[in-house]
């Protein structure tokens, strides 16, 4: 088994889909350890603010199927991919880390470069994986977020009840 990490945003129809979205993952790969849900501004583009929230998961699938999937539950909610990288999305599944695998090509960069970029994203890793370590840098997550908590990123935890379906955190 794989232990695997994932960031599920949204800014369309946020509770809506951020449900929609883990439930997906659920049905798939149960049980889930979620973070709490964080609203973050929108990066790089004007738009409605963001949920984002870090799953963590076991699998057998392959680094290739695993995407599919994801890249299917991302379909399946109106993802729209238009070759823009910053402009609003029902829902966003990312794929940040598998294992301690290490690979950046056209399809994967695994880790993914976001997760020491924004907020968002690492302060829910730091969360949920506190003691992991990067498999690039060796720093454990609870550190790289110490380190980047001194910036006084706009985050906000969302009280948003999530799907039991498996899921622990």
């Amino acid at each position: 088994m794989t232990r695997v990490y994932l960031s599920i945003g949204s800014n369309i129809e946020k509770e809506k889909y951020i449900r929609h979205g883990v439930q997906c993952v659920a049905m798939r790969y149960a049980p889930l350890t979620l973070s709490k849900v964080y609203e973050s501004p929108a990066i790089g583009f004007k738009g409605d603010n963001f949920y984002n929230l870090v799953v963590a998961l076991d699998t057998e699938d392959t680094l290739e199927q695993i995407s599919a999937v994801l890249a299917e539950i991302e379909q399946r909610n109106g993802r729209v991919r238009n070759g823009t990288r910053f402009g609003a999305r029902t829902l966003d599944i990312d794929l940040l880390l598998y294992g301690d695998l290490v690979v950046s090509n056209k399809l994967h960069h695994i880790p993914r470069p976001e997760i020491d970029e924004y907020a968002c994203i690492l302060r829910p890793l730091a969360e949920i994986a506190p003691d992991a370590r990067h498999p690039k840098t060796g720093i454990t997550y609870r550190e790289m977020w110490q380190r980047r908590a001194a910036k006084n990123d706009d985050l906000r935890v969302v009280d948003m009840h999530l799907p039991e379906s498996g899921a622990t955190g």
